[in-house]
């Protein structure tokens, strides 16, 4: 009786004889992974370096605390396990609550807006009569180029009506503008500025997915007798929920960690103080205060909500997307 490992060929039987190539733990295979490794080892070491490092000494940090040691009022602070004491003191502080109620009517003026605003000029730069799309598409992204600095400071010069060129021009043809860094009209110049800068990114990741689009599917809607707002809305606005999904979580992020533009703007508006938002009252403890132990906890508490955040988002989409499938 011929066995069946006579009937294969030979080169097959000499590579089963050291090892099948997809075969776990063959010497091709472990090659492949070293590689695949070794590859990924500067960035596994940056992400570590610049990451999780940090993250640990922060949470460390967190869990103590300066206090007097023995020998009175001139005792020499030492540092002291104090668990959740720092995030308890982080929790008890009025000043912590209000710059999150802040930081709510600034994000939910903004996200929205912005996510809006970014479709809408995704939709008109997939317009089949639009002009100038390389022009248009640059226009649009150029404002995300500029540091955010620069921008505050920039716009921080347009909103002091004393030397802003538009409130004079508007005082000559006498309109009476507001006084956007006074009373609540302080979130409206924050999200302007915001909104300037990031319109562009979320604009061209909408308008990329929308050329993944089959053209097919747009030429039959247009067979169908579809004018450009039905196929923009049965069509296109479907196709892009995945890109909006990101891109919305990518702006509520930015929202909630926003610190360089209410900083530069403080020099110009009394009512941004120095706990306005999450991130400048961790500043202040950071370094105004000398207190490193309650600013990493306060930071972990903001970077935890907005996991708890970024996690709902995620959730909700993927229940949506169920529901549509049944």
């Amino acid at each position: 009786m011929i066995s069946p490992e006579a009937t294969l060929p030979a080169a097959a039987q000499r590579r089963g004889a050291v090892g099948a190539p997809g075969r776990r733990g063959s010497p091709l295979r472990r090659a492949q992974y070293t590689a695949a490794y070794a590859l990924m080892a500067p960035a596994l070491a940056l992400f570590t370096v610049a990451f999780v490092i940090p993250i640990g000494y922060s949470v460390w940090l967190s869990v103590f605390g300066r206090r007097s040691g023995s020998g009175g009022a001139y005792a020499a602070r030492e540092e002291q396990f104090v668990g959740l004491g720092n995030y308890l003191d982080v929790l008890a502080d009025p000043t912590f609550w209000e710059s999150l109620l802040r930081l709510a009517v600034f994000s939910v003026l903004l996200v929205p807006l912005m996510m809006v605003t970014s479709i809408l000029l995704a939709l008109l730069l997939d317009l089949p009569r639009a002009r100038l799309g390389a022009f248009s598409r640059t226009a649009i992204f150029l404002p995300y180029g500029v540091p955010s600095v620069i921008a505050a400071l920039m716009w921080g010069f347009l909103y002091v009506p004393e030397i802003s060129p538009v409130h004079q021009l508007a005082s000559g043809v006498g309109v009476e503008l507001p006084a956007l860094l006074t009373g609540d009209w302080i979130y409206v110049a924050l999200v302007n500025v915001v909104l300037w800068g990031g319109i562009g990114f979320n604009t061209v990741i909408i308008y990329t997915s929308l050329q993944s689009l089959p053209r097919e599917q747009i030429d039959a809607a247009r067979i169908d007798g579809c004018g450009e707002a039905r196929i923009a809305r049965y069509v296109k606005l479907p196709h892009v929920v995945p890109a909006t999904v990101l891109t919305g979580l990518f702006a509520m992020i930015g929202a909630l960690q926003i610190y360089s533009e209410p900083t530069m703007l403080a020099t110009l508006a009394n009512g941004i103080h120095s706990t306005f938002f999450p991130l400048m009252r961790v500043y202040r403890d950071a370094y105004a205060h000398d207190d490193l132990n309650t600013a990493a906890a306060g930071s972990i508490l903001l970077a935890l909500a907005t996991v708890v955040l970024s996690l709902l988002v995620l959730g909700g989409r993927q229940l949506a997307a169920r529901r549509a499938e049944r």
